[in-house]
This record gives structure tokens, sequence and C-alpha cells, in this order.
């Protein structure tokens, strides 16, 4: 069991050294044809999610979830989008961050460099498959992909097409590998291979998150949990307020950067909520409310501690009336996991600061939670939503792939 973990994890390792050296444009060659093979096989690609759905549905699995997992034919095309968008990014690899030259003489470079081969267990989502690979290859990594077995025919068959691609355009297919394993043990041995593993980034709910990070003997970016919170300030535009919790919330409720708890000023929320409310409940949402939120909408279910810490990703919002912005604040800061915040306001000063005191990787004034994504930040895609302070914090696109080497060169200097 182990022994084949390990092998896979070998063979990736190896393949890693030759696409460490792969100049940019052939990179973008294989990214580009992949898009093009990935667009002629929709139908046998949407042919194997079904057969993930139907197990899914069988197993009653929530519709939030259902959606995730879904690879229609829209998403087919965004996924070889995504590609093209990554083939004509630059290059960060071989990049020189800066340099200097030492009174000895010494010259100083520093480059940036792949971090070799990048494990990603992931959950549910197949067109994280594609992203990690566009990514993943552009930036010089090789990739050991671990996604859910509620997937597996679906990330089966992107793999297989990957491989196949990766073969027409003259790079070994050990580049990419799926880890079919479903067992715990083998799963746990992949967290061990320090020696053929240069970084684990786990994406998916809390407990993916909690398990990789305490068992693993791989250094882990952590990504991914997104209890998220848009605060509706006293001299907010109703209107304005009303758009971006709508969106926030409901668009797609499913992701990380959904909105999963309302805070609203007590100056406004005897106008401001019960509408909110009103209009988030005919949208299918579910309310959970403070007392004070209670009392304004008798409707809405009593909110729990729990509830302020919840990632739903569900049609489910919890409210809460809070006593103005550093209320807010020491909300955020307690019970957020340090995603992705926002506040309405037509307030400079109250923006500032919002922006300055608030903990987390993306921040924003009068703007949906929604547009934390690789895509819409200008990366291509992203590998995940980094939400912790060391190395990448935000959006993991290409740079955030990298690592760097120092450069030095010398005239025969040697060190007194």
């Amino acid at each position: 069991m182990g022994e084949k973990v390990k092998d896979i994890a070998r063979k990736t390792k190896e393949a890693s050294y030759f696409l460490s050296n792969v100049s940019s444009f052939y990179k973008d060659q294989f990214l580009l044809r992949l898009a093009d093979n990935l667009e002629r096989d929709e139908e046998e690609i949407k042919k194997e999610n079904r057969r993930d759905l139907e197990r899914a549905k069988d197993m009653g699995m929530k519709p939030s979830l259902l959606d995730r997992l879904e690879l229609s034919s829209s998403r087919i095309k965004a996924m070889a989008s995504g590609l093209r968008e990554v083939a004509n990014l630059p290059d960060p690899v071989g990049e020189v961050i800066e340099g200097s030259k030492r009174p000895n003489g010494l010259l100083i470079t520093k480059m940036r460099v792949p971090l070799g081969v990048v494990a990603i267990i992931y959950e549910a989502r197949p067109n994280v498959t594609i992203d990690s690979i566009g990514l993943g290859i552009k930036s010089g990594n090789a990739l050991l992909l671990r996604g859910s077995s509620s997937a597996i025919y679906s990330n089966r068959v992107l793999v297989n097409k990957t491989k196949e691609t990766l073969s027409q355009c003259g790079f070994p297919p050990e580049v990419v590998n799926l880890l079919e394993c479903e067992s715990h043990e083998e799963v746990q041995e992949l967290l061990t291979l320090r020696n053929y593993i240069d970084v684990v980034i786990p994406r998916g709910g809390a407990g993916l998150i909690k398990s990789v990070v305490e068992n693993s003997q791989v250094p882990v970016i952590e990504t991914g949990v997104g209890n998220c919170h848009v605060y509706v300030d006293e001299s907010a535009d109703g209107e304005m307020a009303e758009k971006i919790v709508i969106n926030a919330k409901t668009q797609r409720p499913s992701v990380c950067n959904a909105c999963e708890t309302l805070l609203v000023d007590e100056k406004i929320a005897p106008q401001f909520l019960p509408r909110m409310v009103r209009v988030l409940r005919e949208k299918g949402v579910e309310i959970r409310g403070c007392e004070k939120t209670k009392e304004l909408v008798k409707e809405v279910k009593l909110a729990t501690e729990e509830d302020w810490y919840a990632e739903y990703l569900d049609l489910i919002l919890a409210v809460k009336v809070v006593g103005g912005i550093d209320e807010a604040i020491k909300h955020i800061n307690k019970y957020g996991s340090h995603h992705s915040e926002a506040i309405v306001t037509r307030d400079y000063a109250a923006a500032r600061k919002f922006l300055e005191e608030v903990d987390a990787a993306a921040v924003y004034v009068n703007a949906s939670t929604r547009f934390t994504d690789g895509g819409e930040f200008g990366m291509g895609a992203e590998i995940g939503i980094s939400t912790q302070k060391l190395h990448a914090r935000g959006p993991m696109g290409l740079r955030e792939l990298t690592t760097v080497k120092y450069m030095v060169w010398g005239t025969g200097q040697i060190r007194e």
C-alpha cells in the first residue's frame, strides 16, 4: 500500500527535474493543446462526470455540493479558457527579482524557481484538477493530485487527457499523477514523503485542512476555509448594500468566498434588516440571527455561538446587529477565517479603518467578497486562496508557486 504511494511520488519527483528546465514556449504549447483537447473531448468528460453525479445523488449529496461536482459544457469551456489565459501570462520561472554586487566583487542575484513537486489534496470540485495542472505546469512544478472519491471518474478522465497531451508534447507523463487511494492510511503515507514532495496544498473544508496541517511532515500551505463577512455601515447606500449582500450570499453559495455572516450597524438595522431579510428569504436563504435581529424580524431562527464560526457553503446566512464599526471588526477578527471581508460604506474614514484593522487575505470596500479569485485578480486561474501569512496569502497564482534561488558569480574570491 505505502510502497505504491511512495513509488508514484518518486516518479513524480524524477519527472519534476525535467519540467523545471522546460522553456516557456513548450509549457505554453502544452497548455494550449490541452485546452483544445478538453473541448474536443467534452462529451467523454461529461459522460464520466455524470457517473460521479449519479453516484453522489444516490448517496444523498446536497444540491450545493452537487453543483461543485458538476462539469457542464460551460465549465469545461471555462477550464479550457483558463488554460489559455495561463498560457498568455508571463512565466515567473527565471525572473531575477533583485541583484547586487558586493564590495569583494561577488555578483549575487535572486531568481524565481519552481517549488518542485506540489501535492494537492482537494474535495468535490473536479475543475480544481485542471486549474492545478495549468498553474503547476506553467510554474514548472510537477503535481501529485489527490481528489475526493466523489469525483473519481471526473478526475481520472481529466488526468488521462492531461497525460495524453503531455506525451504529445514530448513531456514525461509522470509530471502529473493522480492518487486514486481512498484509504486514510495511504493519505497519511503521502504526508510523510518529505524526500519526494516539496509542499502540500489542501483545498476543501475545515476538517480536511485541519487534518492535513496536523498530520503532514511536508510543509503545508493552508487554503480555502471561508467564513466571510459583509458589514453594512451606518452610512451605507442601502440599495448598494442589498445588491452586494445578495451577490455575496446567493450567486454561488457553495464556494469559499461566499458571505456567511452579515453584520449591520444598529443605527440602520430597523430600516435595513426587515427588507434585506425578506429579499434573502425570497432567494431561498435561511436566516439565523442574533437576538436584536430576531426582535426586528420575528420569523428568523435564533443563531447559536457555532453559527458565528460556520462556513455553511449553502443558502444559510448568520446575521448580527452590531454597535458600530469597532464591534464589527472585533467580531470579524474573532470568528472569521482570514479569507475575505467587506464593508459597505460612504464614510472614507470608516473604509480606511476597516481596511487597516481587519485581519484577512482580502478586504473589500463597497464590493462583493465573491471577487477573491485568481481569475478575477488577473492571475488566470488559482491553486487556492491562502489564508496563512507565510510565503503566500490570498489567491495563489504562478508567482506563489515559485520559490527563490540565489545565483552567486565570483572571480576566485575566498572568505578570510
